[in-house]
């Protein structure tokens, strides 16, 4: 049995997993659920979340759940706290994907990402034009070394290439009807907490057309331009690609995006060419020593603050402790 750490009052617990839910997800699935103990936090796959067509081996679902899992590590520092996380603490339980110890810190300092952690969001629309200087676009790359993680960043003729690749991918996507209704499923009104939100007069109607017709051409023409037009392009890629491998991307992931959103920047995902398994390992030779690409994103300054995208309540994904 694991030795408890001092107990952390469960209300801190609860406010680590508030900070927790607020990581990006695909189609904003939230799959993740949450463990209290006295001292611990457990982190969960809620594989009932997951999109077997978009991501068969659950490998975003992972990355998911590594940006809650570095949300919850910051939010602890920023509770007084120091949290050592395990990842894939047991092998005959593969749904418990970290166990987060968590100890009195014993120095006092930590970096506060709340207001970032709040602010981020993802996004769909252009950036505005303002060109992003090296020095920044190298930090936000240079931001994610600690976790294992490669970023490179994506420029001239290798961004014509990843552009096609990403129009290539929609065009894969929308012709596969099974596709296009997994994606129309997860399409609701705000009040439900989750999914990609439409609003509520036209979403039935939406749901019928993405769900009915192959939108492969218009989406490819607009993501083509997206990601052509964007100021910064990033690929997050790894030398493994496993489940730790994933966990640590989602980690990298959601301390860049903190850092990206106090700079002013958001981001936006055109991950087709990394679901695509005809396209991933075109992908591949794109990046450096050929690791293995898991995430692609476009980083830019909007024009106006977005609402951020609902989520479900804490209590929602909290689950009792096993014995």
């Amino acid at each position: 049995m694991v030795e408890r750490s001092d107990s952390v009052p469960v209300e801190v617990l609860e406010e680590l997993v508030a900070a927790a839910v607020l990581a990006p997800s695909s189609h904003n699935t939230q799959p993740w659920l949450f463990e209290l103990h006295e001292g611990e936090v457990d982190l969960h796959a809620d594989r009932i979340r997951s999109l077997p067509v978009n991501d068969p081996d659950d490998r975003e679902l992972t990355i998911s759940c590594g940006c809650a899992l570095r949300n919850l590590e910051l939010a602890a520092g920023e509770h007084g706290l120091t949290p050592t996380v395990s990842v894939l603490p047991d092998d005959g339980w593969p749904d418990l994907l970290a166990r987060v110890r968590l100890e009195p810190s014993s120095d006092g300092t930590y970096s506060d990402w709340s207001a970032a952690r709040t602010a981020r969001r993802t996004t769909r629309d252009p950036f505005e034009a303002d060109r992003v200087d090296d020095g920044t676009a190298g930090e936000l790359a240079a931001s994610v070394e600690a976790f294992g993680v490669t970023a490179h960043l994506v420029e001239g003729e290798e961004r014509d290439l990843l552009a096609d690749l990403v129009a290539e991918g929609d065009r894969v996507q929308f012709a596969d009807p099974h596709w296009r209704r997994e994606l129309a499923s997860w399409m609701h009104p705000r009040r439900h907490g989750e999914g990609l939100v439409v609003p509520e007069i036209v979403g039935l109607a939406t749901r019928a057309v993405v769900s009915a017709f192959d939108l492969g051409r218009s989406t490819a023409s607009k993501d083509h331009d997206l990601l052509a037009d964007a100021p910064v392009v990033i690929v997050l890629a790894t030398d493994h690609d496993d489940a730790a491998a994933w966990l640590d991307t989602g980690r990298a992931l959601q301390q860049l995006l903190l850092l990206a959103t106090s700079y002013g920047m958001q981001a936006g995902y055109l991950n087709q060419p990394c679901q695509v398994a005809s396209l991933r390992g075109r992908l591949q030779q794109l990046v450096p020593d050929r690791r293995y690409p898991q995430v692609v994103l476009r980083l830019g300054p909007l024009a106006e603050q977005l609402p951020a995208t609902p989520r479900r309540e804490v209590d929602d994904v909290v689950i009792t402790p096993t014995a």
